[in-house]
């Protein structure tokens, strides 16, 4: 097998920094691949990454329809630059998300005429349009699908009380169908777990053998045990995105019953949306004095939160990895965990490195917090366990190796895919709500 380096494209249509999946991904992955001896050329939309040295960032411009703290804006006319910004700006304005869409367009107008610098383009999740382009213009296009969306709309719609609210999240969720449209039309796809893999067969209608399994990474030199004393009854929790999904209102009832019966904090990653179903719930339970949201924290703040508590919690609904259980259980931090998705395959069945409860089920989530929070010997255990099996099985180093070695193999063998149709962009028809 030709063991040249090579030169990649590594998309990616937002990249958090230090929260969000994607972010983080793209920041590890990029420079892992170039220790590895290999060219990496990082394009991402806003928000941008924060990439180590070695990979080389282009900055792919968009109206930036989600930034914080105004989203949902409407830019100023001077802000408007192409035909993709009106698009972006109209499917917004319909309650439609455009980003992977407008980003993939944008990307394949960055990339024209440049088939020849790369030997292979890796798309992180955006499964735009553009990429079909791409592909017919000799770009060698594979993709990470950490997994399927069809899941979020599925737990949204479920918690979805109006008509009007059903409405607007199925149109939210409208760019699912183009990308079941390229996800299907790629060659190869890379995801997190096996847990994923399943959901994108069953969701995506790929087939199986066109799907490889590398689990997400963390940097256990950087996510580490603390030094300093635990802060006791803290509890930390990491949520992306406030949404039912992540489970924060059945922690939140859990951390309500645990007042009655102790001092218990919980620090949460992430924003409450106002008005939103977390927000409720904290004012419903009296919790505001029990209950702190923090965000744009840097690794290291990060590193020293999950540290300094005394347990950590992924209450999830449904998880495709969950970087935030790893980088938990890095710190030593004894980690309860529900069943849902993948988080019994990447975090040990055998509760030996976790205590499991069912996703939705605040009795089970404050049992088995206050477990930990009572049996000190138990959280030790837990976290040295938790420890030891990311150290063994989940540092981004091996992410690059088998990623690499996924690209080698993709080249050599390419799978054949769905044909690939002629016009890319999308008619007026296909972006109407679902």
């Amino acid at each position: 097998m030709d063991d040249r380096p090579l030169r990649i494209a590594l998309l990616s249509y937002r990249s958090k920094p230090h929260c969000g999946g994607q972010g983080v991904y793209v920041r590890a992955l990029s420079r892992e691949l170039v220790a590895l001896g290999h060219q990496v050329e990082v394009l991402s939309g806003p928000p941008y990454p924060e990439l180590d040295a070695g990979p080389v960032l282009t900055k792919v411009p968009s109206l930036d329809l989600y930034r914080e703290p105004d989203p949902f804006r409407f830019p100023h006319p001077r802000e408007f630059r192409s035909r993709i910004d009106v698009l972006e700006f109209l499917l917004m304005c319909t309650a439609a998300f455009p980003e992977p869409l407008t980003f993939s367009l944008r990307v394949a107008r960055v990339l024209r005429g440049r088939a020849a610098d790369f030997d292979v383009v890796h798309d992180n999740q955006t499964l735009g349009t553009g990429l079909l382009a791409l592909q017919r213009a000799g770009f060698p296009v594979v993709a990470t699908v950490h997994h399927p969306i069809t899941e979020d709309r599925r737990h949204d719609l479920a918690a979805a009380a109006t008509l009007r609210t059903r409405i607007t999240t199925r149109r939210w969720y409208s760019f699912l169908r183009m990308q079941e449209r390229v996800v299907r039309r790629l060659p190869a796809l890379l995801t997190v777990s096996e847990n994923s893999a399943g959901d994108i067969v069953r969701d995506f209608g790929v087939p199986a053998e066109r799907i490889t399994v590398v689990p997400v990474g963390v940097e256990t030199d950087v996510f580490r045990p603390p030094t300093a004393p635990r802060v006791p009854g803290r509890i930390v929790a990491t949520a992306s995105a406030d949404v039912p999904l992540k489970g924060l209102v059945p922690l939140l009832e859990a951390v309500a019953k645990l007042r009655t019966e102790r001092d218990v904090e919980l620090v949460v990653v992430g924003r409450a949306k106002p008005g939103g179903a977390a927000a409720s719930a904290i004012d419903r339970l009296g919790l505001a004095d029990a209950v702190r949201f923090v965000s744009g924290i840097t690794e290291a703040a990060l590193v020293d939160l999950f540290g300094s508590a005394e347990v950590a919690v992924v209450p999830s609904l449904y998880e495709g990895f969950s970087l935030p259980a790893v980088e938990a259980m890095a710190c030593a931090t004894p980690l309860v965990a529900t069943t849902a998705g993948a988080l019994p395959e990447v975090v040990g069945r055998d509760g030996v490195t976790a205590l499991h409860v069912p996703p939705g089920d605040p009795e089970a989530l404050a049992a088995a917090i206050g477990r930990l929070l009572d049996d000190p010997a138990l959280a030790a255990r837990l976290g040295a366990a938790g420890r030891d099996r990311v150290v063994e099985r989940f540092t981004w180093r091996a992410v690059a190796e088998q990623t690499v070695a996924w690209y080698r193999a993709v080249r050599a063998d390419p799978l054949p895919a769905d044909p690939v149709p002629a016009d890319p962009v999308p008619t007026a028809r296909e972006d109407r709500p679902c």
